[in-house]
């Protein structure tokens, strides 16, 4: 499934076809290290928490156009427009407040924002059928939000126009053009 994953998320990211390139929560840094691979001496930052299997994913992840950075993405330390392309994949479902991340995203990226989510209510049902997480109604640990497909276009559609948008099962993913 993950492999499909990155693939249907391959074309939206060539469709931006950033210049640089940040990364909000880029975890052990998989995604993020290929794009460095593929985007040659374009600047390329990756941004997640203090986590030691996190920073363990970096230190085997390293190319010389990628930095990564221990930070929140609440109140991003970025200029405005210092970057091409803003990416949140996997990682809108778990900050506190999205919508201030996302504003903060937008603010940092010239050109688009990349993100993708887990579709709801799909999700949470492929949990309860797996036997997973009864208790909390099929959530995912960690999961504070929640979107269709129609709402997160909705919720994206406030800093820019969707121009693309997919829907690789069981997930969301969205390409904008900031406004």
């Amino acid at each position: 499934m993950m492999a499909g994953f990155e693939d249907t998320l391959d074309e939206p990211f060539k469709a931006a076809s950033p210049t640089s390139l940040l990364d909000v929560g880029c975890g052990e840094g998989v995604l993020v290290y290929k794009w460095a691979q593929r985007l040659g001496h374009a600047r390329v930052v990756g941004i997640d928490l203090e986590e030691p299997s996190i920073q363990a994913g970096w230190e085997q992840r390293k190319a010389p156009n990628l930095e990564y950075k221990t930070m929140r993405a609440e109140n991003l330390p970025f200029a405005e427009d210092e970057f091409d392309v803003a990416c949140a994949i996997e990682v809108l479902e778990h900050v506190p407040d999205p919508e201030h991340t996302l504003s903060e995203m937008a603010r940092c990226a010239e050109h688009r924002l990349l993100v993708s989510v887990p579709r709801e209510p799909l999700w949470r049902m492929l949990n309860m059928a797996r036997g997973a997480y009864w208790s909390d109604l099929g959530n995912t640990p960690g999961h504070l939000n929640h979107w269709s497909k129609r709402s997160f276009v909705r919720l994206l559609s406030r800093y820019g126009d969707v121009v693309e948008a997919r829907s690789p099962f069981p997930w969301t993913m969205l390409l904008v053009r900031v406004a």
